[in-house]
């Protein structure tokens, strides 16, 4: 066990000091590049300036004959543009694949400094991230990286989310996790080809009685998972995200998984379509009746002691605390979209 006095010590000589908090940032929507692309890495300029977070994914969805390319796509992409405040991201192939040492190897050397986060798929313990977090030091340290690249684990196998809490407090460098719903279907035999999102025949019935047929109510398939990734990644002070929503056809319904993400405490969503940007925008980012509301019970309790009443509802100690989660969230999102800026106007 590493005593605590060492925890916050850098793994390979030279390396950056780790990160005491996260750096904070508006991460409302990680929006999937596929860097193999020509035509795609030229949209990524404009793209940069609506998006919270670019990531260029290598793994899923790159063709096996397409893996260097997108690689190579992906610093060619980082190099010739100012992403600003934008976060930049990658998501490299899994650990046990043949491409990974390339990924970060070349990536680190290349444009270590303008990288925020490594994505890492398919985490099953905090072993995976042992090893990443080392390796990332020393290539570092190699390359003379001048900040802490940070890790962000994506919970799609069932032992992965079975070892949740030792992979969220594994490593200082941990940015957050993301559920991923289409291999964690696969790990646990789940009977569906859904990419996130519920399923019809997932449902609870009314009880017998009555003429007519029987009320029934769909569930969420993805509720427990999210949940307890919530949990693991709020008792470690890292951000849990919904991860991918695969029917671009259907708008409602994955604004409705987003919203459910949001409410149980996500701090965000992958969107893999230009379409799914404006929804996760709208749902990550507060209520302005909500936060009009929680900046009312804030005045009204400015040390958030006591209890008040405000319109017609009692605040006290606890909703003052709920109150300044929404208050603190609309001040991020405010900085970064003058829209909600002035909706918020606080």
């Amino acid at each position: 066990m590493k005593l605590p006095r060492n925890i916050y010590k850098p793994l390979a000589i030279g390396a950056p000091e780790p990160y005491r908090e996260l750096p904070v940032r508006l991460e409302r929507m990680i929006h999937f590049v596929p860097p193999h692309l020509e035509k795609v890495r030229a949209k990524v300029p404009d793209l940069a300036r609506t998006v919270d977070v670019v990531l260029g994914n290598l793994e899923d969805a790159i063709p096996l004959d397409a893996k260097e390319a997108a690689r190579a796509g992906f610093i060619e992409m980082v190099k010739a543009t100012d992403f600003g405040t934008t976060g930049v991201w990658t998501r490299v192939n899994a650990l046990n694949s043949p491409w990974i040492l390339d990924d970060l190897t070349e990536i680190v050397a290349a444009i270590g400094d303008k990288l925020d986060v490594i994505m890492l798929p398919k985490v099953e313990g905090p072993w995976d991230i042992h090893y990443l977090d080392q390796l990332l030091a020393q290539l570092e340290a190699k390359h003379r990286v001048a900040k802490p690249i940070l890790i962000h684990a994506i919970l799609e196998t069932a032992e992965g989310v079975k070892n949740v809490e030792a992979i969220a407090s594994a490593s200082p460098r941990m940015h957050g996790m993301s559920l991923g719903p289409a291999d964690l279907a696969a790990s646990r035999a789940m009977k569906t080809t859904r990419v996130g999102g519920g399923h019809p025949e997932y449902k609870v019935v009314a009880d017998m009685g009555g003429e007519g047929p029987r009320a029934a109510f769909q569930q969420d398939l993805w509720h427990y998972t999210i949940a307890k990734m919530v949990d693991a990644c709020a008792a470690n002070g890292l951000k849990a995200f919904y991860g991918p929503f695969g029917d671009f056809s259907d708008p409602v319904a994955c604004e409705t998984q987003f919203r459910n993400a949001f409410l149980m405490g996500c701090a965000g969503a992958w969107t893999l379509h230009p379409s799914q940007i404006d929804i996760a925008k709208r749902v990550f980012s507060p209520d302005p009746h909500e936060v009009a509301f929680a900046a009312k019970i804030l005045a009204a309790m400015p040390d958030g002691s006591g209890a008040v009443m405000i319109d017609g509802k009692m605040q006290d100690d606890a909703t003052w605390k709920q109150a300044k989660v929404i208050v603190d969230l609309a001040r991020i999102v405010a900085a970064k979209d003058p829209d909600y800026a002035t909706r918020y106007a606080i």
